[in-house]
């Protein structure tokens, strides 16, 4: 039996899956993504596809997720929703995240972040996954974010978290509580 070659763009799709499914599963490890090239386009082709929807603020960025198949959408009706850059105006569209209902958590948002890590604010994660506890710094984000995110998350409703800085990603599911030194 002759098997289908395995092609580059296949191993590097399911690396970035098991990069993000990692990242959740552990919140506050780093874990990485197989380039730094253009990551949020590896992201994307790896979770979107024909049956589901984004939104992005950026336009070049939007391009980019048309290609996958994946449905643009408003913020508030969007699976999944991508920021190179978080500013004010930014923070207002992630307001509208849909942060699931009672009926049907797992219709939240997951939001992809591009971010600082190692340096900037420092937290304290707990809840499932989390050893104890994690200390992790992030940077290159307005607090404003962090105080929308506690509103949102009320287990089981909320965002799940993917912050990415170049090749590294960690992930924060609603799940977890981010405490600030």
């Amino acid at each position: 039996m002759t098997f289908p070659p395995y092609t580059t763009a296949e191993a590097q799709s399911r690396e970035t899956f098991l990069a993000l499914m990692w990242a959740l599963s552990y919140p506050g490890r780093i874990h990485h993504l197989p380039t730094n090239i253009q990551n949020f386009r590896l992201i994307a082709e790896t979770l979107l596809d024909l049956e589901t929807s984004y939104f992005t603020p950026d336009e070049s960025l939007q391009a980019v997720l048309a290609t996958t198949g994946a449905h643009a959408r408003q913020p508030s009706e969007a699976a999944y929703h991508f920021y190179e850059q978080v500013n004010e105006t930014t923070l207002s569209t992630i307001r509208q995240a849909s942060v699931g209902t009672m009926l049907y958590p797992d219709t939240a948002a997951t939001l992809i972040v591009d971010c600082t890590l190692n340096s900037g604010v420092e937290f304290v994660l707990s809840g499932p996954g989390v050893n104890g506890q994690q200390a992790i710094q992030i940077g290159g984000l307005p607090d404003a974010i962090w105080d929308l995110r506690e509103t949102a998350c009320k287990y089981p409703l909320g965002w799940d978290v993917f912050l990415v800085d170049g090749q590294q990603v960690i992930g924060l599911p609603r799940s977890t509580r981010m405490e600030r030194i």
